[in-house]
């Protein structure tokens, strides 16, 4: 069953309103957390061996945070229900973290022990709950920096929770190549999903003062939307160009990984594994898409399974046992 099927299905158990026969316990929010992340597929498994065994749990919390919230975001009917349905996520996310009152719902149950036991903010939490409800408002970015700022709302503050999670430093310098690469993921997933972004969700990440300005590319949502409809180049001009725009998107992509390298380096031992792999799968995708020949308003590049196990492979033999720096 796919994820967004279970979370709808899941409102009438844990959603407003709901009052469930009894609540949960803390071993049975975590088994659920479990088998909802398992339920979804992402390029590389969340809780892959690379993750340490004492972060299974609370990864499982995270990532069922993550999508509970994205599926809220874009799962149903209209932006007014799914604004109303973050803000009840938010506040189930507040009384978690104030333990100022009875948490019911599987991910809340688990993430209130996961908030005590390892210390974590709320402000990453609240951050990723606005790029959600921004999503709701703006489907179109003008400039480059306004959507590196969506970026430091909906990718940053993931990386920031796994590095609380795995018990690193966090210091200033380890933040910030963390930003880096996280910042990177997202712009890499946003070109390789130009066309189901904008058929699906009816969203354009490309800055319009790259395709409208730099490139000065003509009725480019018009003619976006011809092209992805049929699902070929009805304008074999607009391929050409539209080419050129992905082509300047990741070569714009590329200084972020660059500026994330140290974050491996910075790590510790347990740590730089399941890092690398992140970084990897991230960078191997990038240059996939310039392997497509930038026509991702076409086709989707994926990975295959062998790509998949062999950058596991490779994370695992780069980075274990390998001698961190001081940072």
């Amino acid at each position: 069953m796919a994820h967004a099927s279970v979370v709808v299905q899941d409102m009438a158990r844990f959603g407003p309103g709901a009052q469930p026969a009894r609540p949960l316990s803390l071993a049975e929010s975590r088994a659920y957390c479990h088998r909802f992340t398992r339920m979804h597929s992402e390029n590389f498994s969340v809780l892959s061996a690379l993750v340490p065994r004492r972060c299974r749990d609370d990864f499982a919390v995270l990532y069922a945070f993550c999508r509970w919230a994205d599926d809220l975001s874009d799962e149903f009917s209209s932006p007014d229900e799914s604004l109303a349905l973050l803000r009840w996520w938010r506040g189930e996310l507040h009384a978690a973290f104030a333990s100022d009152g009875p948490v019911t719902h599987p991910v809340f149950v688990a993430l209130a022990e996961a908030v005590t036991r390892l210390g974590l903010e709320r402000d990453p939490f609240d951050a990723l709950l606005a790029a959600f409800e921004q999503d709701q408002a703006v489907s179109r970015y003008v400039t480059w920096n306004s959507l590196l700022d969506y970026c430091a709302l909906s990718a940053n503050p993931v990386g920031r929770l796994v590095l609380r999670v795995l018990g690193e430093p966090c210091h200033e310098e380890q933040l910030a190549a963390s930003d880096a690469i996280c910042t990177a993921l997202q712009l890499t997933n946003h070109w390789q999903d130009i066309r189901r972004d904008f058929q699906a969700r009816n969203r354009i990440y490309a800055p319009q003062e790259i395709y409208d300005g730099e490139l000065r590319i003509p009725d480019f949502e018009r003619r976006l939307r011809e092209t992805t409809a049929q699902g070929f180049a009805c304008d074999g001009e607009f391929l050409e160009e539209s080419r050129r725009l992905v082509a300047v998107l990741v070569d714009r992509t590329w200084p972020f990984y660059e500026r994330g390298a140290s974050l491996i380096a910075c790590a510790q031992r347990e740590s730089r594994p399941l890092i690398g792999l992140f970084a990897a799968g991230g960078s191997r995708t990038l240059r996939k898409i310039e392997l497509w020949n930038f026509e991702t308003i076409l086709h989707r590049p994926r990975m295959l399974a062998i790509e998949k196990c062999w950058l596991v492979a490779c994370a695992y033999a780069r980075h274990w046992g390998r001698e961190g720096r001081a940072c």
